[in-house]
């Protein structure tokens, strides 16, 4: 496993229920500013076996990526069991919602 992988797994399931944190956001946070596809191979290929939280990762737009209606109505209904809330266009508020995990260890 790479360091970023390694680093983006720890930021993941460091977001708190309540919070989200854009692709990007991720990236950033563990050391690739340009590494938010990877972070979307990260969830896609890791959620599980790390019991990531791939629910509070979110677009830069503050929206739900998914493609999949199911898939994306899955994530809507957990962040808003969460208590997160979704405005008329259907974005989060990220300055209100976002979490900043801060300096990694």
């Amino acid at each position: 496993m790479t360091p970023f992988t390694e680093k983006a797994i720890r930021i993941i399931q460091s977001i708190p229920e309540g919070k989200v944190m854009t692709y990007g956001g991720v990236a950033a946070a563990a050391g690739s500013s340009r590494g938010a596809r990877q972070v979307v191979r990260i969830l896609h290929s890791m959620s599980r076996s790390h019991k990531l939280p791939w629910h509070r990762i979110i677009n830069a737009q503050g929206r739900i990526s998914l493609a999949d209606g199911e898939s994306g109505e899955i994530q809507r209904l957990y962040l808003m069991g969460e208590g997160v809330e979704f405005d008329e266009q259907g974005a989060v508020d990220l300055k209100r919602f976002g979490y900043d995990p801060g300096p990694l260890d």
